[in-house]
């Protein structure tokens, strides 16, 4: 599957996502499912903003953040009453946290949910973004916006072993580290899982 470049790969990634199972939730962690709150985020892939071949847009959480200060992570959110499905949300995290205007955004498919260890279900939401857009981020939320090449995150030996202790138990996860970039937690979890629908694993 040719992902090295926007043309001839989004119909065949639609159709992978469109017969990937997204309704059955990754579940790592000990969490009962009625206390978990939506979130949603979006996976961006990047055909107008420089480099070779696709990019993945990420970001840098504000270190001045309660939570989470420092990682990396996509732009996303908690799912709002007043947001019409996680596609919105998700979009409508994006605009405030990098700039990236909605109508740039061509929405491919969604992947399943995953489960953080601290209470929420994430919506993954895979968008092309075929031109060049001006991004800015919010201060308050981002101190870094930075793009990685999408065949690096399709090598699985880029893939390494990640282990946590969470509640008395210990997780087997993966990180990808980038350059200065250690990519962990739910980000990496959700490239890995990305990894395995264009795989076809």
């Amino acid at each position: 599957m040719g992902l090295d470049s926007a043309a001839g790969f989004r119909e065949e990634l639609t159709a992978r996502l469109a017969r990937h199972d997204a309704s059955r939730p990754l579940m790592p962690f000990d969490v009962p499912p009625e206390s978990l709150r939506p979130a949603a985020v979006l996976l961006p892939l990047m055909a107008g903003n420089g480099g070779d071949g696709l990019q993945v847009m990420l970001t840098r959480r504000s270190s001045e953040l309660r939570s989470h200060a420092g990682q990396i992570s996509f732009p996303g959110g908690r799912i709002d009453a007043t947001d019409a499905n996680p596609e919105a949300a998700a979009l409508r995290e994006a605009e405030e946290e990098v700039g990236l205007p909605p109508d740039a955004v061509e929405i491919i498919g969604s992947m399943r949910p995953y489960q953080t260890g601290t209470g929420y279900l994430i919506h993954p939401i895979v968008g092309l973004i075929e031109r060049a857009v001006k991004l800015r981020r919010n201060p308050s939320e981002v101190e870094e916006i930075f793009h990685v090449p999408l065949a690096f995150f399709l090598d699985p030996e880029n893939h390494r072993p990640h282990t946590m202790e969470y509640q008395g138990r210990t997780h087997h996860l993966y990180a990808m580290p980038y350059k200065d970039y250690y990519i962990w937690g739910a980000t990496a979890a959700i490239l890995r899982e990305f990894y395995l629908v264009v795989s076809g694993d």
